[in-house]
């Protein structure tokens, strides 16, 4: 008796946090969405035509080496899905860093930050 009202209890508690309402996505969640479906749907096209380029390329193949092979099909031209619908971004506008300058010192130093700048300490 007492496990199955845990039982339950747990059941309606966890319920809850399903039923619970997320907020919209903002302006800028959905532009990255979008974005990433455009990028994905590229990407299936130009797999797409890839593939297509292969298959006529392996069936032309085919015919040449067997003498008795049965005439080819005519099959649809490859269609190629062009360049990038969303153009990557820079290096700097993608928020990566420039590489750091030389070290002047080493990494572990004992030397204050006013030792090592030579003002005086405060």
């Amino acid at each position: 008796m007492r496990s199955s009202a845990l039982a339950a209890l747990a059941t309606v508690a966890l319920a809850g946090f399903a039923l619970a309402k997320l907020p919209p996505p903002s302006d800028e969640a959905k532009a990255k969405a979008a974005e990433a479906a455009a990028k994905s749907a590229w990407s299936a096209k130009a797999d797409a035509y890839k593939v297509c380029e292969i298959e006529d390329r392996l069936a032309k193949n085919y015919h040449v080496r067997v003498k008795g092979a049965p005439a080819a099909q005519p099959t649809p031209p490859c269609v190629d899905p062009g360049p990038t619908p969303v153009a990557d971004k820079p290096l700097e506008a993608s928020e990566a860093h420039s590489p750091p300058g030389k070290a002047t010192s080493p990494p572990s130093s004992k030397a204050t930050s006013a030792e090592l700048t030579g003002s005086v300490k405060k």
